[in-house]
């Protein structure tokens, strides 16, 4: 490995690879160059990772305050661990997290970090893509910039939202959903356009999954500003891609951006390790002025 760790960029609007870095041990100036590169370039991928549970978690709570995930079922042995796994023999049912989202935005203080480390994966498929929500606000005009500062939109976890899975869809028997937490059922209220805590840069902050309408709006009326939103977010230009490879760890930023996993691998196994960061509630542009 290089004696120095390096930055490469894999894509203009987002996305990293990271080399020269062992985080099983990492120093105090290796979570600098994880969390410099995250403010760059919004996910990281670092490559050849092999990190136990008790490693990845303590890697986590190096970048943050560790999130216990209250609505799907951790491992046993690691509550602060989620398996994302899909069994071979589990086919044409939607996959964890299979729509485009940023994790959990419904909650009043929103995950900061995601971090997703590849154990066992199929030959080919499951990729995984982002889509830079700073370049989806920076692509619009003035005149949409203006409009969309002062809005507030209400996140849900429950049902799904305008473009999510349908909320009896059949998905993987290792993702157990569970139910023992009712503040995924609340109505919350987050800015349209989200300033963020490090870097001070806008974007936007809604997503098909968990937005459902705008404030003091149907969801009638606010369907069609939504739905232009929903699809001028992922347009190619903002993405980036991962090619997932035994030991990569993907660390990404849900303040900025919007994932989705691409269910391109029936008959195959599929299982990665998922940590989250805990974040702060989101301030909007108007607020920031």
């Amino acid at each position: 490995m290089p004696a120095t760790p390096t930055v490469r960029p894999v894509a203009p609007a987002c996305g990293a690879d990271i080399v020269g870095l062992d985080l099983g041990n990492p120093s105090d100036d290796d979570i600098a160059v994880v969390l410099d590169a995250l403010a760059d370039h919004a996910v990281v991928f670092v490559r050849d990772q092999q990190l136990t549970p008790d490693q990845q978690v303590a890697l986590t709570a190096r970048l943050g305050p560790v999130l216990r995930v209250p609505y799907i079922a951790h491992l046993a042995e690691h509550p602060d661990v989620i398996a994302v796994l899909k069994e071979p023999d589990e086919r044409r049912i939607s996959t964890f997290g299979g729509s485009w989202h940023s994790d959990f935005s419904f909650l009043d203080t929103p995950p900061s970090l995601t971090l997703l480390h590849a154990k066992e994966l199929p030959e080919v498929g499951g990729d995984t893509l982002w889509a830079s929500q700073e370049a989806a606000y920076e692509a619009l005009s003035p005149g949409m910039h203006r409009l969309l500062e002062p809005l507030r939109a209400i996140q849900t976890g429950w049902p799904h939202g305008t473009s999510g899975p349908d909320s009896t869809a059949a998905v993987s028997r290792s993702v157990v959903m569970t139910r023992n937490d009712p503040s995924a059922d609340r109505e919350m209220l987050h800015p349209v356009v989200r300033v963020h805590p490090v870097t001070g840069r806008r974007s936007l902050f809604v997503n098909p999954v968990y937005t459902q309408r705008f404030e003091d709006m149907t969801a009638e009326e606010s369907r069609p500003l939504l739905q232009f939103l929903f699809d001028h977010a992922v347009r190619a230009e903002f993405t980036c891609r991962l090619h997932w490879t035994p030991g990569t760890l993907a660390i990404w930023d849900n303040r900025c951006l919007l994932h989705l996993a691409i269910n391109d691998y029936d008959g195959s196994r599929r299982l990665l390790h998922r940590t989250t960061v805990a974040g702060e509630r989101p301030v909007g542009s108007t607020a920031a002025v």
